[in-house]
């Protein structure tokens, strides 16, 4: 998308699951099969591509957590510039536990994960893409190649109808995808139902401070781009506790957006443009850390 174009409307029936899921997985199995990059969705070449992807997808992880040691041991290819944040670190995960990844993308959360829990553990990821799920299963003999361990695996499906058994599951982690659902309540039930009684989910996510102009969130690239899709931050507590979970814990992380700016990211500056005079995108979106347990009862 380039800067000086207007943000493109969502269609009319954009409430209705299957026509958002459909956009999300025709954008992001762009990303995925290397059509395109980054959360704009923009050619790999493109004169304006996001700096959160096409320019320095390593930066921006840094930004929000990660280490150098997690970035160099990635296969190549896995980290697409899609997080928002490090859910594997607000996780705490240990040897011998299985994780979940909802909508685990070219694999890069999953790949951080393996290592953390071990030959005795698993890190699965699910995502709805199937370019996204061939892209992270290629890049799996890499992970396997580089870190001796054979213990990921990536599954096709919606993170609302999660292909993974009750109660299977130690840990869950999302990064920058529950925005994208338009379904958010199921998936905290989904979430729920997979965890083990006493496990525990990490989430990292985008988040309104307040209500989006409509002419943004009407907006496909928006939507894309998790920013149309996210809902006000104590929605998510109340959506994690309709689950049944319990120990809620929400906690804004504005160092994305700060991120978003500085690297001149053109989708961050299209929206600005269609904000009230006087505010920025960080006075109405921010990134946010969820973290949550299933009673151990």
């Amino acid at each position: 998308m380039n800067p000086t174009d207007t943000l493109s409307p969502a269609p009319t029936a954009a409430s209705d699951r299957e026509t958002v899921h459909a956009h999300v997985r025709r954008a992001y199995g762009r990303i995925g099969s290397g059509e395109s990059v980054g959360c704009c969705g923009l050619a790999p070449d493109a004169p304006h591509a996001c700096a959160c992807a096409g320019g320095a997808p390593a930066d921006l992880a840094a930004s929000v957590g990660y280490s150098a040691e997690d970035l160099a041991a990635l296969p190549e290819g896995a980290n697409l510039g899609l997080s928002c944040g490090n859910p594997t670190a607000l996780a705490a995960l240990a040897p011998g536990e299985v994780v979940l990844d909802l909508g685990s993308g070219g694999g890069f959360d999953v790949f951080v994960a393996g290592p953390r829990v071990g030959p005795t553990g698993r890190a699965i990821g699910v995502d709805m893409t199937a370019e996204m799920v061939s892209r992270a299963r290629a890049n799996a003999a890499a992970y396997r190649q580089r870190t001796g361990l054979d213990n990921v695996e990536f599954r096709l499906g919606e993170i609302e109808h999660l292909p993974v058994a009750d109660a299977s599951v130690d840990v869950v982690i999302s990064n920058c995808v529950l925005n994208l659902s338009p379904a958010k309540e199921q998936v905290w039930r989904e979430i729920a139902r997979v965890l083990k009684p006493g496990g525990r989910v990490a989430v990292s996510d985008l988040a309104l401070l307040r209500p989006l102009p409509p002419e943004v969130a009407a907006s496909v690239e928006a939507l894309v781009g998790c920013v149309a899709g996210a809902v006000l931050v104590e929605e998510h507590r109340g959506m994690a506790e309709a689950a049944g979970l319990e120990d809620v814990a929400v906690v804004p992380k504005p160092q994305y957006l700060a991120a978003l700016a500085g690297f001149d990211d053109p989708l961050y500056r299209e929206i600005a443009a269609h904000l009230p005079a006087g505010t920025t995108a960080a006075d109405f979106i921010t990134s946010l850390d969820v973290s949550a347990r299933r009673p151990a009862g």
